[in-house]
């Protein structure tokens, strides 16, 4: 039941991966999805390396954790036959209009200040931390929408050249190229447009995920014993 979601989880991971080259290149070398680089880059920081934005990364980190503790708060009693709980849905959902929202308003004043980089970053982080919480339910971990560091192991574990059978490779490695196809796209958009043209675009990207999963959400309602 749960490859049904699959490809709506990709598309998802494509608008984390576009996000996170737009808070990279635009809001001063921070990650709001890929918290590994956040904890790296607050360690480098603390030791000393200049030019390292470590309260942003700070920021970036805390808000993600938050998001995530909210969305799994949130969905920890739902119960029901959907795999995606409806209260997962209507964050994914929030979570959209937000970076939406976000993208207008950039679009609108312009390039951000110190304090309103501050402010997106964390909103972003926010939104991208509940996203993963959210998604967890469906029960795909090679498709956390936000990292594919652990599914990138799998995939070479599970190899045949490492002795495996070679499961579910096309699903790892299409998570793979869908993170960095995003991040190819905002780095594009960012470098040659504006920072809020290429997170308008992770924002509708995010909508098409996310309108995905309802139509697939429905459709397993719709097929549920006694439906």
């Amino acid at each position: 039941m749960t490859k049904r979601y699959e490809a709506p989880l990709l598309v998802l991971t494509v608008a984390t991966g576009a996000i996170d080259g737009v808070s990279y290149l635009a809001l001063d070398q921070v990650f709001t999805g890929n918290m590994t680089g956040n904890v790296l880059f607050i360690g480098f920081g603390l030791a000393g390396v200049s030019g390292l934005p470590v309260l942003n990364n700070l920021v970036a980190l805390l808000s993600f954790m938050l998001g995530a503790v909210l969305a799994a708060r949130l969905t920890r009693a739902a119960t029901g036959p959907a795999t995606l709980p409806g209260t997962g849905l209507a964050i994914l959902v929030a979570g959209t209009v937000l970076t939406l929202a976000l993208a207008g308003i950039w679009l609108g004043t312009g390039a951000p200040g110190e304090i309103t980089m501050l402010v997106v970053t964390g909103l972003l982080a926010l939104v991208l931390g509940a996203q993963a919480a959210a998604v967890k339910h469906i029960g795909i971990r090679d498709l956390s929408t936000v990292v594919v560091t652990m599914t990138m192991v799998n995939l070479a574990a599970d190899s045949r050249l490492a002795g495996g059978a070679g499961a579910a490779w096309a699903r790892r490695l299409s998570a793979i190229v869908a993170m960095g196809l995003g991040a190819l796209v905002a780095a594009i958009l960012t470098l040659r447009v504006d920072g809020a043209v290429a997170l308008l675009v992770a924002g509708v990207v995010m909508a098409v995920g996310t309108a995905m999963l309802a139509v697939t959400r429905r459709r397993e309602l719709a097929a549920a014993p006694g439906r």
